[in-house]
């Protein structure tokens, strides 16, 4: 007897062939990326540029050299920025690993100073920072979508190695920060 699909090939799709993700996952992501990226370009900005109520870059040195990172101003920069273009690049999808990874470096940082308040915001925790490292590696992994300035490049799919790449370098520019 035959299979069902030996009597009716036209029901068989070609193994070759790869379906773009629905319409809706693509706008998720979309508003993933715009929602967390201009989040975190805002408090890059507040860092760099004293924008949405922030202190600017004298006023967040204070913050860091209080919190044992010198020079403060210099620490602060280096946030600011990692933050301000890796919540652009995250939104706009454009060098999608390269953004995750500027992110996830600047959460461990502050996870790291977190952890001894436990999980929760409330109590000065890493609930937040958790959050946001695990949304830019997602973001790495699954690809930005197809509404990204990324899509034409070989790593706007995403994959293992674009997860990879971003857990990697932003735990190592973690490492080399807390180890200065």
């Amino acid at each position: 007897m035959k299979s069902l699909t030996e009597m009716r090939p036209d029901i068989r799709a070609p193994p070759d062939i790869h379906r773009p993700p629905p319409l809706g996952a693509d706008l998720g992501l979309l508003a993933l990326r715009l929602t967390v990226g201009l989040i975190m370009a805002g408090h890059g900005a507040q860092k760099l540029f004293g924008l949405f109520g922030g202190q600017g870059i004298a006023g967040t040195g204070k913050g860091f050299a209080a919190l044992g990172y010198h020079p403060g101003d210099f620490y602060a920069g280096l946030a600011g920025v990692s933050e301000f273009a890796g919540g652009l690049g995250l939104a706009a999808g454009l060098l999608t690993p390269l953004a995750a990874a500027a992110l996830i470096g600047v959460m461990i940082n502050a996870m790291v100073i977190g952890a001894p308040q436990g999980l929760w915001a409330l109590s000065g925790g890493i609930e937040y920072p958790v959050t946001i490292a695990i949304v830019a590696l997602t973001v790495a992994a699954t690809g930005p979508g197809r509404f990204a300035l990324d899509r034409p490049f070989r790593w706007g799919s995403g994959g293992l190695g674009c997860a990879a790449f971003a857990l990697g370098a932003g735990g190592i520019g973690a490492a080399i920060v807390l180890a200065l």
